[in-house]
């Protein structure tokens, strides 16, 4: 069965898609620590990012190693979300799917971490 919500179309669509959006990232910021600490970073790593005298593309990869960080962050509160809603009951499905979206923002982070430090340090003569 189809969603009684996918009949919009054209500019409406996008409107909607937009507020649905906001409202996602006012429920992320409002509900998860995680997200909130993560954006604080990224207010943080961005700007010093294109400050930094590095290239064009290395600035490219720190700022978006920084947002997938959070779009990794965002999909994983709506996983934990979802089994929440599911059921707060202890199940081994429900935990697995919990510590994959969290290894998923550890390798995100990983990520940043190891993009940074390549655009930063010197190359090894």
């Amino acid at each position: 069965m189809e969603s009684p919500y996918k009949g919009k179309t054209g500019l409406r669509r996008l409107f909607n898609a937009f507020g649905y959006s906001l409202a996602g990232f006012r429920a992320a910021y409002k509900h998860e620590d995680a997200f909130r600490q993560e954006a604080l970073l990224a207010a943080f790593l961005i700007p010093t990012a294109l400050w930094l005298p590095v290239s064009p593309i290395g600035k490219a990869l720190m700022i978006g190693s920084v947002l997938l960080v959070m779009i990794v962050e965002l999909l994983n509160s709506a996983i934990e979300a979802t089994v929440d809603r599911i059921s707060l009951d202890s199940h081994d499905l429900a935990k697995r799917a919990k510590d994959i979206g969290s290894a998923a923002v550890l390798v995100s982070l990983i990520n940043t971490m190891i993009i940074w430090l390549l655009v930063l340090l010197p190359p090894m003569q």
